[in-house]
């Protein structure tokens, strides 16, 4: 090995890496691609797969994730079926032998999705707040020792946020306006993931922060500094007018899948910042569903007397999946 290769591997020792995730918010089952970004962009790498655990240090370990430890030459690798909120990190390597670098920094996809064994809770249940608010955020589930993580998403800032402190909830004033990812973590445990923003004036959007269960109703404010509501209020979805008529609150009675979206309002010409609102649909269902109606199909290919049992089982079995 000559003088000159020592030096350019030692410079692609301390070469950064950024790890980019999508999607950045989780649909329960569904794939995720991680991509791994060296900076400035050089070739020759193979790259290393891992998972972020959480440590008692106010850091992370790094695990290899499954059939990854011989690394890849592709920059990019799909995680399938992921359900909860997770972290990830990447390294890579080149030469022979190979030197490698440091770990990047975690970047983490979130699920609002809530488990026993790892859920946060919100008090008030709402996406916004004020300035002049506080709030509680409240770890529960399997484990006993929970710390509480938020995700500055403007300034892409992960900070460990101190222990809980009264009946095992974290209070946090809210001093300065931002938007903010908040979760929980212990040992190999991430809780549902939840989106904070605060705002220092004008009018806010009260809407849940949770999923909202296809069927319940959920009802829409907007709400001001002074805790009044008031009645004259233009709400909006996905940047369009709902209606041209101004009222006091929005109320779906039965929520759809096709009710999900950005919404936010308006009042006396101010408007509030849009937030989403997530609706958990009968996925589970409607999958088992499929897989139940694709193998009555293929063996009413063969025998087409089950066409029948195919269509009872349809109606009695799916009549949500199918609507």
């Amino acid at each position: 090995m000559s003088e000159g290769s020592r030096v350019t591997l030692t410079c692609s020792v301390n070469q950064p890496l950024v790890l980019s995730v999508s999607p950045s918010w989780l649909i329960p089952g569904a794939s995720v691609t991680l991509i791994c970004h060296t900076e400035p962009p050089s070739a020759g790498w193979s790259f290393y797969w891992f998972k972020a655990v959480p440590n008692s240090q106010d850091s992370y370990t790094y695990e290899p994730l499954p059939g990854t430890s011989s690394g890849t030459a592709n920059n990019s690798f799909t995680v399938h079926g992921q359900t909860h909120t997770a972290g990830y990190a990447c390294s890579a390597g080149r030469g022979d032998p190979p030197i490698y670098t440091q770990h990047s920094r975690p970047t983490f996809v979130w699920s609002s999705g809530v488990h026993p064994s790892a859920s946060l809770t919100v008090n008030p249940d709402r996406v916004q707040h004020f300035t002049s608010e506080s709030l509680s955020l409240t770890c529960e589930g399997s484990s006993s020792q929970w710390r509480l993580i938020r995700f500055l998403t403007d300034d892409s800032l992960l900070s460990f946020l101190p222990p809980a402190t009264i009946n095992g909830s974290t209070y946090i004033k809210n001093e300065a306006p931002r938007k903010a990812v908040y979760w929980c973590e212990s040992g190999t445990e991430f809780s549902n993931a939840v989106n904070i923003s605060t705002h220092s004036d004008g009018v806010i959007l009260v809407s849940p922060v949770y999923p909202v269960p296809v069927g319940e109703s959920v009802t829409l404010l907007c709400v001001m500094k002074t805790g009044n509501i008031p009645s004259d209020v233009f709400f909006y979805k996905n940047n369009k007018l709902i209606e041209n008529e101004r009222r006091g609150e929005m109320k779906i009675s039965a929520v759809s899948e096709s009710d999900e979206g950005f919404y936010k309002c308006q009042y006396n010409g101010r408007e509030s910042a849009q937030s989403w609102m997530a609706v958990q649909c009968k996925s589970s269902a409607h999958f088992y569903c499929i897989i139940i109606i694709s193998v009555f199909i293929l063996s009413s290919l063969i025998d087409p007397w089950k066409l029948m049992t195919l269509s009872l089982l349809v109606v009695k079995l799916c009549p949500l999946s199918i609507s």
